[in-house]
């Protein structure tokens, strides 16, 4: 990469999330003076890949670039995104088929449970991390990945797994604290994987012996006393003592948590002191709730998955969500999609005409590493012009009622001549984009209002400014007209508005409220000069004679 004199001023001085991230690193490495860091993020593949886990690595890149460029390039980085695939499984999810064939391997790790979707052999959680390494990679992440399965097996933890050992007693001083009375007579930092049952153990230790790597318990199957060893895969740690021991193995310094782990941070970071680590440096972000508020599991499969999202929206657009205001509790359903799409496209509309200061805080020089593409435009009668909103083509598609893209691009083409899905590959997924959105989110419920008297009206008098205005007018020229429509009448007056006098009064939000929701079906929506604009105004003087018919909100 190259940097930019102007560019790595501004970056250190931003206070831009990921910079201000970044600079803990900065003085990570001031203290040691290493030439690496490494960063990393945690998966738990009990069900299907969330769209929070995409998140964490999203967020974590963001950091990682920040630091590169704060540092100059001249300390190497890697990202490991790692799976905590030897974890036993805890409960079926609900959103899997073949739930009852799954009940049997309850307790044993994910990597030994099938895959209840395919018939292929593949396990559970090997099937999951394809899932999630499958979306990332379409996203063009820089990242390793590793399974935890192959970490214990392979002997790569081996050595702090033994140092674990030596200092048993010391994370039980750390753990023992936060539980309860029955789990502090069974909890140990080690948990066996049974060799009569494959399930991963939660019992006592009997007996350790740090001295020759083993653990003694009794196999609560067999009633057996049995002695293993802590290395090669025999045993996997309970999950706080496990993340330490993986940020001690890996030497990782710098990995992100929801802010529902924090204590879960802190108890870990004090097993990394008694390993004689340091523990990474990282943050805390916010949940992601459900629709009604609750946060979003992978087992429950509330909210929504990768999939959605990429059904209506390209990558880049949920990467921006990810981005703003990564601290404060995010809902995450559908109707965030389009909200995502537009505030993307703005901020990408806006790159080239700000300093590096504001770049540095824009979203999108984040999300392409310093690098963001030139804002596709289309070629209207007024000349170039930036993308009609996702709004925009959502009310077009239901205007039209259609589900076909090619519907959509009529109207377009109409607009603007040498628009084209070659010429403008980035709009031409915005309407299949925008069609498969209207088709599953909005025709099931759209409803029209019936107009009352005051808004008949004001219709009729919409319907005879659309005859006397040329077909070619301009999306401003008719947006100015629709203001001084509404200011004849009393009811969408504002005198408070901005600018406004006794004899030239504001116009509120509810006059386009009221054609929203007669003539669209919906409490909100784009522009209403550029979508007649758009849509034609002979188009749009029709739609309106329909409504005042009575035709709109009798088809709803």
């Amino acid at each position: 990469m190259d940097y930019d004199p102007e560019m790595t001023a501004a970056a250190q001085e931003s206070r831009a999330w990921p910079f201000e991230e970044a600079r803990k690193l900065v003085g990570r490495v001031a203290k040691d003076g290493r030439s690496s860091v490494l960063f990393a993020t945690g998966y738990g593949p009990s069900g299907l890949p969330h769209i929070g886990t995409f998140g964490e690595v999203a967020r974590t890149s963001m950091v990682r670039h920040a630091f590169e460029v704060l540092t100059e390039g001249k300390v190497a980085t890697r990202l490991v995104a790692f799976s905590d695939d030897m974890d036993g499984l805890r409960k079926v999810p609900d959103n899997v088929p073949n739930r009852a064939a799954m009940e049997a391997h309850l307790g044993k790790p994910l990597t030994r449970v099938p895959d209840p979707f395919t018939d292929s052999g593949i396990s559970f959680g090997a099937a999951n991390n394809a899932r999630l390494r499958a979306f990332l990679d379409r996203f063009g992440f820089e990242y390793e990945f590793a399974s935890a399965t192959d970490y214990y097996a392979s002997g790569r933890f081996d050595a702090t797994l033994r140092k674990l050992l030596a200092v048993y007693d010391e994370v039980m001083d750390v753990i023992l604290p936060t539980l309860g009375p029955e789990r502090r007579a069974t909890y140990s930092p080690f948990l066996p994987v049974s060799p009569s049952s494959g399930k991963v153990l939660q019992v006592p230790m009997v007996a350790r012996d740090p001295a020759a790597g083993t653990i003694t318990y009794v196999d609560p199957d067999t009633g057996a006393r049995i002695t293993t060893p802590v290395t090669g895969g025999a045993v996997k740690c309970q999950w706080k003592a496990d993340w330490a021991m993986r940020w001690v193995a890996l030497g990782v310094d710098y990995e992100m948590a929801g802010k529902d782990l924090i204590d879960s941070v802190k108890l870990s970071g004090r097993i990394v002191r008694a390993l004689g680590g340091v523990p990474p440096e990282g943050f805390n972000y916010e949940l992601f709730l459900d629709e009604g508020g609750q946060k979003i599991s992978k087992s429950k499969g509330n909210g929504l998955t990768i999939d959605d999202w990429l059904r209506f929206a390209d990558p880049e657009t949920l990467a921006h969500f990810m981005f703003q205001k990564p601290t404060a509790a995010k809902r995450l359903h559908f109707d965030v999609i389009p909200r995502a799409v537009e505030d993307y496209q703005g901020a990408l509309a806006a790159y080239p005409n700000q300093a590096w200061r504001e770049r540095l805080g824009n979203s999108v020089w984040h999300i392409h590493a310093g690098a963001p593409p030139a804002p596709e435009v289309i070629e209207a009668r007024g000349g170039a012009e930036p993308l009609p909103s996702f709004t925009m083509l959502l009310n077009l598609a239901a205007v039209a009622n259609s589900h076909e893209p090619q519907v959509l691009w009529g109207f377009l083409c109409r607009y603007a001549p040498h628009a084209s899905p070659s010429a403008n590959p980035t709009l031409d997924r915005m309407v299949r984009y925008a069609i498969a959105y209207y088709s599953r989110e909005i025709a099931p419920r759209k409803r029209y209002a019936e107009p009352d008297a005051v808004e008949r009206e004001t219709l009729g008098k919409l319907r005879d400014l659309l005859g006397r205005a040329p077909a070619d007018a301009s999306a401003a020229d008719v947006q100015a007209a629709l203001y001084d429509l509404a200011r004849s009448v009393p009811r969408y007056q504002d005198p408070n508005a901005k600018g406004a006098t006794p004899e030239r009064p504001g116009v509120s939000n509810e006059f386009f409220n009221m054609l929203y929701r007669t003539l669209l079906g919906e409490e909100r929506g784009p522009r209403f000069g550029s979508f007649v604009a758009l849509f034609g105004v002979a188009r749009t003087k029709s739609l309106v004679e329909k409504a005042l018919a009575g035709e709109l909100a009798k088809a709803a």
